[in-house]
């Protein structure tokens, strides 16, 4: 049954209420059309809770605009839904075409800083988030009492004597529901083992990142990137006001699981709105991503908290190879990986979902 305007309602009675499901909740299709994001195509997802996102079937189906009853979840960059026909490979040239959002995720075959890997230039962050998906449908439907809207779709990342990955994307979320589900399955098309980095950038903005929002995650240890990082490190799941030329800062996090295997974290604002609260969260298997990167940016307008659950740290193909930390995925082996993303809509939610991640051991 769906839990909708505070009441447990079944398929029957609401649709008794209704003309049509698009009253409540649904998918709707559209095109963007100004300047740079002219001819990126968008699905706009609406719970019915107030919970709404919009995915971007052109930029490898990632989720840009995110909100709960108007409240925005993730931090926007200054680019808008860029075209990836604009998309720029080299060096640091990615943040051009970088909107932030609630998702960008990088990969398939490199992620993190730009670098040469056995002569090969490869720029920040990989090209997934510029890739268009192929084969996109969506659909809405009754399972049972449970009204669920799904999106799917592939994004291949493969050139002539290289690579040839495939990403099969599932998001899913359900009527009256603050929250959705990622599923990804990478499988290797090609003919040679081939690198596999992933990064999932989530990124937290305003309101849910202020001065004293807190990150609360099940952190074993947690290792500072660079010497920037090690300015206030003890501090680095407390956040600060916008800050007038703060500088990234970076930090590994080794996170523990509960009995089901599952790593839980969360940025919260309990100061939100005189007191009510407001947060995002994260879930995922530890086993798939064992590293979760902290991205802190507390500067003016980059006011950015990103939570990043990864197989990978953040400084490049070059030096995960070195360090022989560089993953890799076989001919036609496939491999999962899993993402729920979620609201915290109020102090109640903020607390209780404390208690479960202080409640995992350490």
């Amino acid at each position: 049954m769906a839990w909708l305007y505070g009441q447990s309602i079944s398929k029957r009675d609401l649709m008794r209420r209704i003309g049509d499901i698009s009253q409540v909740g649904g998918i709707r299709a559209s095109e963007l059309r100004d300047g740079n994001e002219k001819g990126v195509s968008a699905l706009d997802v609406t719970t019915g809770s107030g919970f709404t996102f919009t995915v971007l079937p052109d930029r490898g189906l990632d989720i840009s605009a995110a909100a709960y009853r108007g409240q925005s979840l993730c931090w926007r960059s200054s680019t808008g839904d860029v075209n990836p026909a604009f998309y720029d490979n080299r060096d640091i040239q990615w943040l051009r075409s970088f909107y932030g959002g609630l998702l960008t995720t990088c990969g398939m075959t490199f992620a993190g800083a730009p670098c040469t890997d056995q002569g090969e230039a490869l720029g920040l962050h990989g090209r997934i988030s510029n890739i268009p998906a192929k084969q996109v449908s969506w659909e809405t439907t009754w399972e049972a009492d449970e009204y669920v809207m799904r999106i799917r779709g592939k994004i291949r990342e493969t050139r002539l004597f290289g690579e040839d990955l495939c990403m099969t994307r599932t998001i899913t979320t359900r009527l009256g529901e603050n929250r959705l589900w990622i599923h990804d399955e990478i499988e290797n098309l090609g003919h040679q083992r081939t690198p596999l980095m992933m990064l999932y950038h989530i990124n937290a903005g305003y309101p849910v990142v202020d001065a004293d929002s807190e990150l609360i995650a099940p952190v074993i240890k947690a290792r500072t990137r660079d010497d920037e990082a090690k300015i206030e490190a003890d501090r680095h799941c407390r956040f600060l006001p916008p800050t007038s030329g703060f500088k990234e800062r970076v930090y590994y996090m080794e996170m523990a699981a509960d009995g089901n295997g599952q790593v839980k974290a969360g940025l919260v604002n309990r100061s939100f709105n005189k007191g009510a609260g407001f947060g995002l969260y994260m879930a995922y298997p530890l086993k798939q991503l064992p590293l979760m990167i902290e991205w802190k940016m507390m500067g003016e307008g980059a006011y950015v908290v990103g939570m990043e659950p990864s197989n990978c740290e953040a400084g490049g193909r070059a030096q995960a190879r070195e360090k022989n930390q560089l993953e890799f995925i076989e001919p036609g082996a496939v491999r999962t990986f899993d993402l729920e993303i979620g609201a915290l809509t109020g102090m109640g939610e903020i607390d209780a979902f404390e208690r479960t991640v202080r409640g995992i051991h350490t």
